[in-house]
């Protein structure tokens, strides 16, 4: 592990990984009681629904074992109001790199502050999701803490975070096809908190990249503002452009012919941290920062999106969904050329990727820009429409349906929505509709003209896995 050495990531021995948390540097951060941001606060800030991510499963690599770790996450949910989450009631579980619940890594205090800033987070984006904390067993190296983001996947954890990173190397295109390339699962990995400098694996064609910002209060529409974390000239978030990864095909921008780091971003700023509690690598309560906030924020916000598409590599949702995003346009983590691999701007730039999450629309796949229907409830209407119906009267319904399931898309139909018009069934839909985007639907109700009508949409899941 090269912690002792983070700050210059370059003098890691090659495949090696370490930590990316930058820890309790508020004067707080050994509190009695609760300071940093909560779960109410992260949800405000990025706009994510409380209800979403039941049958979710996000996965967590670390390496090393915390003992304490199912305790002081029972500590975090109490205190924040969120329901418990015990390897009893099947909400966690905590396993080697191998599987097995019985023969763990070795306790490392070093590493468990690590693991709870995770699982903390996980929690505090989306409370219903089940977690899996995976322990390499070994070492900290890439071969041990692969082998761990493997058993994730196998576990069936959809969506998986990783909080550790170094230098980049000539033969992490081989580390991607072995570890990372798990299309249908939404793989997230800190940026480094180095500053302006690329990261491997943040830097893997087959992951999202988060970079990191600083979060506070506004008097804006929001609510809170963001800008790049940079702390100083070597502690920050990361960006930058691989010398090896190549380029997928959904990233467009024109200054790095290969792999650009970030894809999106989240809070990392130790100054405008996230509460953790931890009593093995610390003392309780403390104020973290670091990527290592910031990717598993986004592996849960990818989590209470739903379920991704079997054969995508969801990093490129973002890509086609970039209005949804708070776009971060300030601020920057370094010196560089050009400009917006270490700058803010509006749009795309290496530090913040598109943004921040505004809601949770970015990060389901389709090919719009990410347009979004708010639908509000106008309660009872009615009115009188003064005499006889004109004959030849029109009326249509015209909507757009996605839909994305965990069950099966051929054979069985388990999961139902019926689309109603009064007495009227206009379609019913079944998880075996699964389709990658957005169809648009269209029925003559010309029948109905002159009448007064309750148009339904009438979602029923059985109790197995999930459809939306």
């Amino acid at each position: 592990m090269c912690a002792a050495v983070a700050a210059d990531p370059t003098k890691c021995r090659s495949g090696t990984q370490r930590r990316t948390d930058i820890e309790q540097r508020l004067a707080s951060a050994l509190a009695a009681a609760p300071s940093g941001l909560s779960p109410a606060n992260l949800h405000s800030a990025y706009n994510l629904p409380t209800t979403a991510g039941s049958g979710m499963t996000v996965g967590i690599v670390n390496a090393y074992n915390d003992p304490n770790a199912e305790s002081d996450l029972a500590a975090y949910r109490s205190t924040y109001g969120l329901s418990a989450c015990t390897k009893a009631n099947g909400c966690v579980r905590q396993v080697s790199q191998t599987g097995s619940t019985t023969s763990l890594p070795a306790n490392d205090s070093g590493w468990a502050g690590e693991e709870m800033l995770d699982i903390d987070m996980v929690s505090a984006v989306c409370p219903n999701c089940n977690i899996i904390l995976v322990e390499a067993v070994n070492s900290a190296t890439m071969a041990d803490l692969g082998a761990a983001e493997n058993e994730a996947v196998a576990l069936g954890a959809k969506f998986v975070s990783n909080s550790l990173g170094g230098g980049e190397s000539s033969y992490q295109t081989s580390d991607d096809t072995a570890y990372f390339k798990h299309p249908g699962v939404a793989i997230t990995v800190s940026s480094g908190d180095s500053a302006y400098s690329a990261e491997y694996p943040a830097i893997s064609q087959y992951v999202t990249a988060v970079g990191g910002t600083a979060l506070t209060t506004a008097s804006n529409s929001r609510g809170w503002t963001e800008s790049v974390w940079k702390t100083n000239s070597t502690e920050g978030t990361g960006s930058g452009c691989s010398a090896y990864d190549p380029k997928p095909s959904w990233q467009t921008d024109t200054g790095c012919s290969k792999r650009m780091e970030a894809d999106v971003s989240a809070v990392a700023d130790p100054a405008t941290g996230v509460a953790v509690y931890d009593t093995y690598g610390g003392s309780g309560w403390a104020v973290y920062g670091g990527t290592s906030a910031s990717s598993p924020i986004l592996a849960s916000v990818y989590a209470l999106a739903g379920t991704p598409g079997a054969s995508d590599y969801p990093a490129k949702y973002p890509y086609s969904h970039t209005s949804n995003l708070y776009d971060v346009t300030s601020g920057n983590n370094g010196t560089c050329s050009p400009s917006y691999f270490c700058t803010a701007t509006t749009g795309y730039d290496g530090p913040t990727g598109w943004g921040t999450p505004n809601g949770t629309a970015a990060f389901t796949s389709g090919t719009s820009t990410g347009n979004t229907v708010t639908v509000t409830n106008p309660g009872s209407q009615s009115t009188t429409t003064g005499g006889a119906v004109p004959a030849g009267c029109k009326a249509t319904l015209t909507f757009s349906l996605h839909i994305d399931t965990a069950e099966t898309t051929t054979g069985t139909a388990y999961d139902k929505l019926t689309v109603t018009a009064g007495s009227t069934t206009l379609a019913t839909y079944w998880n075996l509709n699964h389709n990658s985007g957005y169809a648009q639907k269209t029925f003559d109700l010309s029948a109905l003209a002159g009448q007064t009508v309750t148009l339904k949409f009438n979602g029923v899941d059985d109790t197995a896995l999930t459809t939306g």
